[in-house]
């Protein structure tokens, strides 16, 4: 998997491209997550309409991501997801957990 990050204010975006394998990239982007809740980002969005597949490792990085943010009383937020990942969230039950939206403007305006 290839991804993109920029840190604007308190927002932390990532663009997911490829499959989402934890044992790949998952302690990188942790690492990447630190360094930005230490730098005072509040909120995560991340654009995962490209990712074709996630892995149980995928998930838990997904899930240690939300709950770093949401320590600091932040929030992740999982943009554009493709219908093959949103069935894997609803088979998993994790689409109660993440707010899943369809564009950035959406996560925003549940920002501001």
């Amino acid at each position: 998997m290839n991804y993109k990050h920029t840190l604007t204010g308190d927002q932390l975006r990532l663009v997911f491209n490829g499959d989402l394998i934890g044992e790949n990239n998952g302690p990188e982007l942790v690492e990447l997550v630190n360094n930005t809740l230490s730098k005072g980002a509040k909120y995560c969005l991340i654009d995962i309409a490209d990712v074709r597949y996630i892995n149980s490792s995928g998930i838990g990085v997904l899930i240690t991501i939300l709950t770093k943010f949401r320590n600091k009383g932040g929030e992740l937020f999982l943009i554009k997801p493709s219908e093959h990942v949103k069935k894997l969230l609803i088979i998993t039950k994790l689409q109660a957990i993440f707010n899943i939206v369809d564009t950035e403007e959406q996560a925003l305006g549940k920002i501001n």
